[in-house]
């Protein structure tokens, strides 16, 4: 069974789920894995900075980064049967720049930044990154066999 998580979204689930995002340019999806659960998330965030609007984090921390992150850690953390975060595989991807050199405001490369801001803050290292680039991508954490597949320009790649 598949979940689709939006832009700006985010979900937990287990297996046999698999989570699938698509349309990812300069977003960050994260997805966290708990190989000893098989417990899993996928955060798909737009935006690094949620001062931005402070009202809408309020509602919908998934939107950015830096409240999408530690939302998605908690939840993940208050399931039942998860492990320490100590065993979760979490890894990167997107954050990229469709635009080029043209791309002025850089959200791709501040989503990177504030990224690794907030795993330093948890404690959490990544176990892979899929970052950058021109082209969009496609997600899917696959909960059945713990693994995330990276779609981009026709090709697929586990990462």
């Amino acid at each position: 069974m598949k979940s689709v998580v939006s832009i700006g979204d985010m979900r937990i689930a287990c297996s046999p789920e698999q989570l699938v995002t698509d349309a990812l340019g300069s977003c960050l999806c994260l997805t966290v894995y708990d190989p000893i659960s098989g417990i899993g998330g996928l955060l798909h965030a737009m935006l690094p900075l949620s001062k931005v609007n402070l009202k809408k984090a309020e509602t919908n921390p998934f939107m950015f980064v830096d409240t999408g992150i530690p939302a998605l850690f908690e939840q993940m953390a208050g399931h039942e049967n998860v492990s320490s975060k100590g065993n979760w595989l979490v890894k990167a991807i997107g954050c990229g720049n469709l635009m080029g050199r043209k791309e002025v405001f850089k959200i791709g490369e501040r989503n990177y930044r504030v990224l690794h801001e907030k795993l330093s803050n948890e404690g959490i290292r990544l176990k892979s990154e899929d970052i950058g680039g021109t082209l969009s991508r496609k997600v899917c954490l696959d909960l059945t066999i713990g693994q995330t597949i990276v779609c981009s320009n026709g090709t697929e790649k586990v990462l």
